[in-house]
């Protein structure tokens, strides 16, 4: 890509200073000095001062080597051991720096603090595994910038002075780094230079500049959250059908007067407001004026102010979270991806790590492929019917996943009891996850069913993660992505520390002892182990790197050791009316419930079914939890405890007594509007009811509060619609 300004208006100043190097040695070192901070292949500078020309112009032409410096050193080369680091202003961000590390006039930056060090660390590996070193690394705390320089990663000071821990989205430090990121971008413009920004999150595949350079009159190149294919090929999105948001994780600038002027526009609207979402705001301004093609230029659109040329980065090659880990759209339209970003997620920055660990693409430390206590492995069994027949819904993905999910919760049990790390199975889902309502998958989009899920679509990954109280939670139980035995940065003498585990029949003459003991043969487990029967035959073997299990289905029974299992004392005031009481949680659907009764049993308690139906009702479900279901199945049924209260004061007639009336006519309409708004019938039939002025089997004491409720729950079902609406 050509540089800003044109170099034909530099050539009177080239040829004074090649003059003066040829002249003489003196004139010639003064030269190395002044370039010391400049690289051998900088472009010419936008407007420079004269000593950056003139410092660029002779290190290009002299074709001498450079001395080595903090700005032109080689990528992963740290500094020398005794050097000292240099002083804060060495590592302030200038044109010098920039032009030092940019190639063919571009240069590729993202910035982040000290809890994205990993991140950074894999962001600039990609890049240079790629050839890639026109870059640079923005450090918002000095933790970072420390780290960095050390590692021989180039990097400036941003100056921010930010904590080092991570920002949740949304929070005033996520909300800090959007702004910080655009005051950035305006500082980087003017430097001439053409600018491809990336988040910290997002990971290059193939080098990008040779394709950014096929649209050399684009202003500006943005991502989308784009999960439909517009375009089949490598070509840019069809901007007219793109209705996903434009994401500003990656983006390419080029530094047009219409770019400068929206990066001053968006970095005073952000000022202006710090609760600003930075990609909301991108997105309003570039929408300001959109739509008018650019002439010869049919992938670009006039956008912001009508001047701006925007493109759109097609989503199946510079892709998101969505369409690469979940559609797999590249794999699917035979392309190369660029580069993967991580959204479309749900487990924040955990998550992220670890979608990018699945896909092999994360750079971790030596000990992340070496736990202390080794691993443990599993080959998943999925039948075919639960995974291909039928019809994909909500039923047929439980009975997937959670079939899964029984196998992965012994695994995790026996990986916790042999203090092993557990390597999770692929996980395959039917339905995709949202944050919002969805038909199962996404109208348009190329997600196959079933399809490999990510680990985040099931379990709560960040959660996982935590350092929870172990008094409260249990022993901690680490684990690694699917493909960790795949990785190629896992040791040799940990992939060949290998031994298979079978499951057997207890009482086959096959699952004895002796046969255990073979060499080189898998160790043989009954099934349905218990836990001492699991220490004892893995015992030998506590050096063994990984254990793979060829099934988890029925492969533990259960836990022996009382004090593993207590994690809550279970109290029950009923406990000496109930034979056989055990302080154990519920075991089943029926002991998980108090003890109810139905109301048309009660008649033969001396007490009128009928009248004690409809606050035997509001009494279950005053508390508003539920639905329809849940409310209609409350109005029949009444706790052991309600009823015997009623009982005691209720005349045989079924009429309250004037004390009992009192208590109970606060709640009514509360409890009644509750119900109409979740759906139960109890509302409307006792408006109906009431009109008996009380007759057999009714309660009077309701007859004037009804049409107050009704007419209640009216106006509140009238107010909700007007607010959907709005």
């Amino acid at each position: 890509m050509a540089p800003w300004c044109p170099a034909d208006s530099t050539k009177p100043v080239f040829v004074g200073i090649y003059g003066a190097v040829i002249g003489g040695f003196a004139v010639s070192a003064l030269f190395f000095l002044l370039s010391s901070f400049s690289s051998l292949a900088a472009p010419p500078l936008p407007i420079p001062p004269a000593s950056a020309a003139a410092a660029n112009l002779s290190g290009a032409v002299s074709g001498v080597a450079q001395p080595e410096t903090m700005y032109n050193r080689p990528i992963w080369k740290p500094p020398p051991r005794r050097e000292r680091m240099p002083a804060p202003r060495a590592f302030r961000l200038t044109r010098e720096m920039v032009g030092a590390r940019a190639r063919g006039g571009a240069i590729v930056v993202t910035f982040g603090n000290h809890a994205f060090l990993d991140f950074i660390l894999t962001w600039v590996r990609h890049l240079t595994d790629l050839g890639v070193d026109s870059l640079l690394v923005g450090a918002m705390d000095t933790k970072l910038l420390r780290e960095l320089y050390l590692r021989g990663v180039p990097v400036f000071d941003m100056g921010s002075r930010m904590a080092t821990e991570d920002a949740v989205w949304g929070s005033p430090t996520f909300h800090k780094m959007g702004r910080e990121k655009v005051l950035l971008i305006n500082a980087l413009l003017p430097f001439g230079y053409e600018l491809l920004m990336c988040d910290t999150d997002m990971v290059w595949l193939k080098n990008p500049l040779p394709y950014l350079a096929r649209y050399p009159d684009a202003d500006l190149l943005t991502s989308s959250d784009q999960v439909i294919p517009t375009v089949t090929d490598d070509s840019l999105e069809n901007w007219r059908e793109v209705t996903g948001a434009y994401n500003i994780g990656i983006f390419h600038w080029r530094p047009t007067e219409p770019a400068k002027r929206l990066a001053k526009d968006w970095k005073d609207l952000l000022l202006s407001d710090d609760t600003l979402w930075d990609q909301n705001a991108f997105n309003d301004l570039i929408h300001k004026k959109f739509g008018y093609p650019v002439v010869g230029e049919d992938e670009l659109v006039y956008s912001y102010d009508g001047k701006l040329k925007l493109g759109v980065l097609p989503a199946s090659i510079f892709c998101s979270g969505h369409t690469y880990f979940v559609q797999g759209m590249y794999q699917q339209l035979r392309l190369e991806p660029y580069a993967v970003h991580t959204t479309f997620q749900y487990a924040g920055t955990a998550g992220k790590r670890h979608r990018l660990r699945e896909a092999m693409l994360f750079f971790d430390q030596p000990s992340y492929y070496d736990s202390p206590g080794g691993f443990l492995s599993f080959r998943p069994n999925i039948p075919k019917s639960l995974l291909l027949d039928g019809a994909h819904t909500v039923k047929s993905h439980f009975a997937l996943v959670n079939y899964q999910l029984k196998q992965i919760r012994t695994a995790l049990a026996i990986a916790s009891l042999l203090k092993r790390t557990l390597v999770m199975p692929p996980l395959w889902c039917r339905l995709d996850r949202m944050w919002f309502g969805h038909p199962g998958v996404l109208e348009g989009t190329m997600t196959r069913q079933p399809f490999l899920c990510p680990m985040d679509h099931v379990f709560e990954v960040h959660v996982m993660l935590k350092d929870l109280p172990k008094e409260e939670f249990g022993p901690h139980i680490d684990f690694r992505e699917y493909s960790f035995l795949e990785n190629p940065s896992l040791p040799k003498q940990v992939k060949e520390s290998f031994l298979e585990v079978e499951l057997c029949n207890e009482h086959s003459t096959r699952c004895s002892t002796t046969n255990r003991t073979n060499k080189g043969a898998p160790v043989l487990l009954p099934r349905n182990s218990t836990e001492q029967t699991l220490l004892d035959i893995f015992k030998p073997y506590k050096d063994i790197k990984i254990l793979q299990f060829s099934s988890m289905v029925n492969a533990f029974g259960g836990f022996s050791d009382a004090l593993r299992e207590i994690g809550h004392i279970y109290y029950d005031m009923y406990w000496d009316e109930k034979p056989g009481w055990k302080p154990l949680p519920p075991q089943t659907k029926v002991e998980d419930h108090p003890p109810w009764l139905e109301v048309r049993d009660l008649d033969g308690l001396g007490l009128d079914a009928d009248a004690l139906r409809l606050p035997a009702h509001l009494f279950s479900v005053f508390d508003g939890h539920g639905n329809a279901e849940v409310v209609n199945y409350c109005r029949e049924r009444i706790h052991v405890v309600l009823s015997e209260e009623l009982r005691i004061q209720m005349v045989p007639h079924g009429c309250l007594t004037h004390g009992a009336a009192r208590a109970l006519a606060p709640p009514h309409p509360a409890a009644l509007l509750q119900d109409a708004r979740l759906g139960g019938g109890v509302a409307r039939e006792a408006a109906a009811a009431l009109r008996d002025n009380g007759g057999s089997g009714k309660l009077a004491l309701w007859e004037q509060e009804a049409p107050a409720v009704e007419r209640q729950r009216r106006r509140s079902v009238t107010g909700e619609r007007a607010g959907e609406e709005r």
